[in-house]
């Protein structure tokens, strides 16, 4: 060895005993990784997560984080992207190409749309929406030209719950009349259901994508989507697309969203039970039309969310009068102590956002009134009762 000191701290020989074993797994942070030899250089595989060839394609804490969510959302494959957007995106770029047509539920989340309506339209790829409420109405929409159908449980902001068992079929009757390499795919965005609400591939969707930003971190602190499959040949087409990409996410990220996992099922009862309790309090308050949510009867899918599913997550939108203007609901909000002023949700501070229904769901919405989706933090229910309910009592001042 070198007398050089450089050289003797970068090369030092120690290496740690095995055996060390802790409950939080080992965060490993790398770009290089280092080959014992040409042969292993030449022929290790991080395909198929039994071998390591450079950080941006996986280290054990990467492979670990997507092993647990595969197993959360009764996948078998899956792959991390930075974001939740990312992921979605990343799922378009890999099954789709230029002619080909993608199906979008009216009211998913409106990132992905305008991805659809800038980035994939320059690219040839055309678009169109359907009511996700409304199986025929996706059946009449699907096309020769159509390769991709998303879906979205609940809806964005308008929490419609569709019967995802019947928009499945409806592509399944349509693949049947199709020659081979034709078939269309259907994309479940899950980040509301995050594998507890229900289990994706059990109602049969081909790939389930999630924020992983939202439950499974649980923090308000990270970003990072997830991809997850049970098709192996579509999981490695999707994945090549990924590497192809460069999308990586980082060992500090993904410790993150690991340390996140073991309570999520916990954060998501207790979130899921206080947004019930306030939601159908919201719903008796004058000046409120309508409350979102699909555990309350008369929300929009509330049967098929009773047939399908055991939980419903921590939002809820309330639907205001006509009567009462944009500024009012605007100052009702601001009014608010408790619950912020912010995008996402599935964190521990309550967070609330006045929308435009004119401009997120153009055709076929039923109100004329404000909207404001709340997001139900942990906090202690009885605080946040209080919080709207002296909030309210200004608004009707």
């Amino acid at each position: 060895m070198s007398d050089d000191l450089s050289t003797r701290l970068i090369h030092h020989p120690y290496k740690p005993p095995e055996g060390f074993e802790a409950v939080a797994p080992g965060v490993h942070k790398a770009s290089t990784v280092l080959f014992p030899n040409v042969e292993a250089l030449r022929t290790k595989d991080w395909k198929d997560k039994s071998g390591y060839t450079y950080g941006l394609h996986g280290t054990p804490t990467t492979f670990t984080l997507e092993e647990r969510l595969a197993t959360i959302e009764g996948g078998q494959h899956c792959m991390l992207a930075p974001s939740g957007l990312a992921a979605m995106t990343l799922v378009d770029m890999a099954l789709l190409r230029s002619g080909d047509e993608l199906l979008i539920p009216d009211n998913a989340y409106g990132p992905g749309k305008v991805f659809a309506e800038v980035e994939l339209a320059a690219w040839g790829i055309t678009h169109r929406y359907y009511d996700a409420m409304d199986p025929d109405d996706l059946a009449r929409q699907i096309g020769p030209a159509t390769r991709l159908v998303w879906l979205e449980a609940a809806g964005s902001i308008t929490l419609e719950y569709p019967d995802i068992p019947a928009l499945v079929e409806c592509v399944r009757q349509a693949n049947a009349r199709r020659g081979p390499g034709q078939a269309i795919v259907t994309a479940l965005d899950n980040t509301w259901g995050a594998g507890i609400a229900f289990n994706p591939f059990e109602q049969g969707v081909d790939v389930s994508v999630q924020a992983l930003t939202k439950y499974p971190s649980g923090g308000a602190d990270v970003l990072m989507g997830s991809v997850i499959t049970r098709n192996l040949a579509l999981h490695r087409k999707i994945l090549l697309t990924r590497m192809r990409l460069g999308l990586g996410v980082g060992a500090n990220d993904a410790e993150l969203v690991l340390r996140g996992l073991p309570s999520m099922v916990l954060r998501y009862r207790a979130q899921d039970a206080s947004t019930r309790e306030l939601a159908t309090w919201m719903q008796a308050q004058p000046g409120v039309v309508q409350v979102l949510h699909p555990a309350l009867p008369g929300s929009p899918g509330h049967a098929t969310w009773l047939r399908d599913a055991t939980g419903a997550a921590c939002l809820f939108s309330a639907v205001f009068d006509p009567s009462i203007a944009q500024a009012r609901i605007d100052a009702f909000c601001d009014s608010l102590t408790l619950f912020r002023l912010g995008w996402s949700w599935a964190g521990p501070i309550s967070l609330c956002a006045p929308y435009d229904t004119a401009s997120i769901r153009p055709k076929g919405w039923p109100h004329a009134g404000g909207l404001v989706r709340f997001a139900v933090g942990l906090e202690s229910v009885h605080d946040l009762r209080a919080d709207l309910a002296q909030a309210m009592a200004a608004l009707q001042a």
